[in-house]
């Protein structure tokens, strides 16, 4: 039954997606342990904050963006199974979503960053989190931000672009398939970059883009699918896993 429930909001949360990537449903089924706000936790390369969804809005701001940019957190719903006598006439469960009493927000954790420092804006007023008993005093301003460790992420040096800013997607699999990649830079259209088969099995595809990171995905059978040699991954507002490169 559990699995029942994380598909059914997997479903929900991603809506009309075909093909996911498996580490999606390890995000859920995480989201899904979480059954109360408490301090930040650690999931991968990401860190999960959580507040209380009595509250009204809250939101969450970065030192890493010089608190200029506010990240508003979501309302976690998990999956209920009503039993009522229509129940047994149907041909699966019914269910509802309902309020989880959690609000949460995602960030991926930045490279070479060992620490985030963090202030939260809850119903209009910002503040630290109360969750998290980890604080520091700025010594020019002298106000409290909340702060958490988090482990150092390094950049992959197998997989850069060159100076002008042309970037090379390789992808290896069965001979005579067709192999696809999204992403921010195409608005994720799995359709419009092809990578071609240079030998058999080999694929890729060289594009020019401007500075600035970017999130992407190949598609290949209809699966969506990381990039096997960058280790860089970040996770949508929909939970799904995606390579993340920077462009110089």
């Amino acid at each position: 039954m559990k699995y029942i429930f994380n598909l059914a909001l997997l479903l929900f949360i991603i809506g009309n997606i075909s093909a996911v990537d498996t580490e999606s449903y390890e995000f859920i089924d995480h989201l899904l342990s979480i059954t109360v706000p408490g301090s930040p936790e650690i999931f991968e390369d990401a860190v999960i904050f959580s507040a209380s969804s009595q509250y009204r809005r809250v939101g969450i701001a970065f030192a890493h963006e010089g608190f200029s940019k506010v990240h508003w957190f979501r309302k976690l719903m998990v999956p209920r199974e009503i039993i009522s006598a229509d129940t047994e006439k149907s041909n699966g469960p019914n269910i509802r979503y309902v309020d989880s009493g959690v609000l949460f927000h995602t960030l991926n954790i930045p490279l070479d960053v060992s620490e985030i420092a963090y202030r939260l804006i809850i119903d209009g007023l910002w503040t630290i989190d109360p969750h998290n008993p980890a604080k520091q005093i700025d010594l020019q301003s002298g106000l409290e931000y909340s702060v958490v460790a988090v482990p150092k992420i390094k950049r992959d040096d197998q997989f850069q672009t060159n100076d002008s800013g042309r970037i090379t997607f390789t992808f290896n699999g069965p001979p005579g398939e067709t192999v696809t990649v999204a992403g921010s830079f195409n608005s994720w259209d799995p359709f419009m970059y092809q990578l071609r088969e240079a030998a058999p099995g080999a694929y890729s595809l060289t594009l020019s883009l401007p500075p600035g990171q970017y999130h992407y995905v190949f598609y290949h059978r209809g699966q969506r699918i990381l990039d096997p040699v960058n280790n860089q991954k970040m996770y949508t507002r929909e939970g799904l896993a995606a390579s993340e490169i920077l462009v110089n």
